[in-house]
């Protein structure tokens, strides 16, 4: 249960545009991590804008996107990703479900890229010990390019915050 009430709609109506711009977005649902952000509508549309940004506007292609957010869910325990985004998400990408799972241990899959392994080193990187060794960093540098690197940062970023809320408040993000 979560630590926070869910804002509904109904109850409401001055969030309204809002909750409908939030509807727009997400594909006509208004999942329960808005219903909690809507108690300060401001992070509310700030956080629908961020995630926004970080998955539909960047040049990271959609498979890059899509394992690093589940990466981040999986070293932060946060089952809820993997579930949400395989294979709503991973399919589209043309991402297999055996793919997806050995982000479990990429380490040791055949199924990974040197691209797919340079940014989930980064990823593990940045979500574990927040400090990115320079060999690290520099294994992103023959596949990305700068702007690929900034973008990647703040994708992972973005959903270690997504991640880490959801959890201290306790949100099934259905």
């Amino acid at each position: 249960m979560a630590r926070v009430s869910f804002i509904e709609e109904k109850d409401h109506p001055e969030l309204g545009a809002m909750i409908a711009q939030i509807r727009g977005d997400r594909g006509g649902r208004l999942i329960n991590i808005f219903q909690a952000l809507l108690h300060s509508p401001a992070l509310a549309m700030a956080w629908l804008e961020q995630v926004s940004a970080v998955r539909w506007k960047t040049a990271l292609d959609g498979q890059i996107r899509e394992i690093v957010i589940i990466r981040v869910g999986i070293v932060n325990r946060v089952d809820y990703v993997f579930k949400a985004h395989v294979p709503a998400y991973t399919a589209k990408e043309g991402l297999t479900r055996e793919q997806c799972e050995a982000l479990y241990d990429w380490q040791n899959s055949p199924l990974l890229d040197a691209r797919q392994r340079a940014a989930l080193a980064y990823t593990d990187a940045m979500t574990r010990d927040i400090r990115v060794p320079d060999a690290v960093f520099a294994q992103l540098k023959p596949h990305f390019s700068e702007r690929q690197i900034v973008e990647l940062t703040v994708l992972i970023g973005t959903y270690n915050m997504h991640t880490r809320v959801l959890e201290a408040l306790q949100i099934d993000p259905t």
